[in-house]
């Protein structure tokens, strides 16, 4: 049987293992014929307009790239002169119509980046983390005008470690999506792959982020206050204000053993070990492993210190963390 003519919509870098697979060993399955991808943005310090990682992948490879600021009716006939068998889609970021949505043959798959129904929306793989979630997952759906809302086909976990950053989840999902894959594409090929509907009662929904989301209450209880600098980093990242300066955390975890002294109150440095600064809690003592200056790089707490010095006794003040998911 030929592979499936495939288009790909995506532009984010976390489908770069998805696409080296499918014009690798996967290409028996299914054969790239085109990309659709964001336009080219303005990006860094310097505003340079540059192509995302999907277009640059796209034209090593001599793939026709198209960047559409919107899906109009012409974009549509463009897909459909490419005779396309199935459009797979992660993380493009464009509305998409419905005519456009049917013209593949066989329509078109999303990879979304959690264990439907929970975590729906812009952050999913930030928010479980931030959530305490032991394990998240890449989903595979049919698209429908509702968010995140179409029926699933199948779903490969992946755990959430207890010193997982969110770029460490985002490779352990984006190498996820080959699996999900090469179980799928023969099924869909031969009419026997199945889609059972989402369980709406059970939908969670997570914002798109913001840097005002960095923030810490050290009167949470330690365990969430780890999630919270790993599930956030490397953006927005949290910080506080530290001897007069905002200092980021980028890692963070429960120190063991660590009943808060009587007297410290949230957010007091109680010291440190060969691991990180230790940071009374309202449950608990957080152990900041990870900590940059401002202008600085991000360091292991053992050299950080060398050059910054936290004295015990020193507080860290909270400020209200804003909630990242919702029921609606």
């Amino acid at each position: 049987m030929p592979p499936l003519r495939l288009v790909f919509l995506g532009s984010d870098v976390i489908a770069l293992p998805l696409l080296e697979w499918l014009v690798g060993p996967g290409a028996a399955l299914g054969e790239v014929v085109a990309v659709f991808t964001q336009p080219d943005r303005a990006v860094g310090r310097g505003q340079k307009v540059q192509p995302n990682g999907i277009k640059a992948w796209a034209q090593a490879r001599g793939l026709p790239v198209l960047q559409p600021e919107k899906i109009t009716e012409e974009v549509r006939g463009e897909l459909s002169a490419l005779r396309a068998d199935l459009g797979l889609i992660m993380a493009y970021g464009h509305i998409l119509r419905d005519d456009f949505i049917g013209t593949p043959t066989l329509g078109m798959l999303n990879l979304h980046t959690s264990r439907l129904p929970g975590y729906r929306g812009a952050s999913p793989i930030q928010s479980a983390i931030v959530g305490g979630e032991p394990a998240t997952g890449v989903t595979l759906m049919r698209i429908v005008r509702r968010l995140d809302a179409g029926p699933i086909a199948d779903c490969e976990g992946v755990p959430i470690g207890p010193l997982d950053s969110a770029l460490d989840v985002e490779g352990k999902l984006a190498a996820a999506c080959v699996p999900l894959l090469a179980r799928a594409l023969p099924r869909l090929r031969d009419g026997t792959l199945e889609f059972s509907p989402q369980d709406d009662a059970a939908a969670t929904y997570c914002r798109k982020l913001q840097k005002e989301d960095g923030v810490l209450d050290f009167a949470a209880p330690a365990r969430a206050l780890a999630a919270r600098v790993n599930g956030l980093s490397p953006w927005p990242g949290c910080s506080a204000l530290l001897l007069g300066q905002v200092i980021k955390f980028g890692l963070a975890d429960v120190a063991p053993g660590g009943a808060v002294p009587s007297g410290a109150c949230p957010g007091q440095v109680l010291g440190a070990d060969l691991l990180g600064v230790l940071v009374a809690t309202g449950d608990g003592v957080l152990r900041l492993r990870r900590l940059q200056r401002p202008g600085g790089r991000m360091l292991e707490a053992a050299e950080f210190i060398r050059g910054f010095p936290v004295p015990p006794g020193t507080v860290l003040p909270s400020l209200p963390m804003p909630g990242l998911v919702t029921r609606r």
